[in-house]
């Protein structure tokens, strides 16, 4: 990882996560009525978690077995989505051409998504997890400060 990434929304794999499932969100509208609590809820959650899993994993990136247990949810997620789109081309509601597509993206993103799990040292930060006194709850738990700074308390 050559680039410094400081947010989740920086990673070309949540870029893509985020652009599949308003894909899939599109798609799914001219769905019939009849699927919404079914089908179209299943594929829009699935869709969604993927990129949500990602978050998750990217705030946990400092514990690198929570950082590959979250990745390892979103692209189950990732599976179920594929499940999803294999049932909505069966039901008549996709054509192949949409599913080859899709497909396509979701293959990419879990291509990624077995990179990081791969190489989960490359995202973990080179600092140090300080966290305030339990009292003091103005601050977050996860505040990171460079080695060289101490371990004292954020500034207030």
């Amino acid at each position: 990882m050559s680039e410094q990434i400081r947010s989740f929304q920086e990673l070309r794999v949540y870029q893509e996560a985020f652009a599949a499932q308003q894909e899939i969100f599109s798609a799914t509208k001219r769905w019939p009525a009849e699927e919404r609590y079914a089908l179209t809820n299943q594929i829009r959650r699935s869709a969604r978690s993927v990129g949500a899993n990602l978050a998750e994993a990217w705030a946990k990136r400092r514990y690198p077995m929570n950082f590959v247990s979250k990745l390892s949810d979103a692209d189950g997620e990732l599976q179920e989505t594929e499940h999803w789109l294999a049932t909505a081309e069966a039901c008549g509601h996709l054509s192949a051409t949409e599913v080859k597509e899709l497909q396509g993206r979701l293959n990419s993103i879990g291509k990624k998504l077995g990179a990081m799990m791969s190489k989960p040292e490359t995202f973990i930060p080179r600092a140090v997890v300080v966290r305030p006194p339990s009292s003091d709850l103005r601050h977050p738990t996860s505040v990171l400060r460079p080695l060289s700074s101490g371990l004292g308390p954020p500034p207030a």
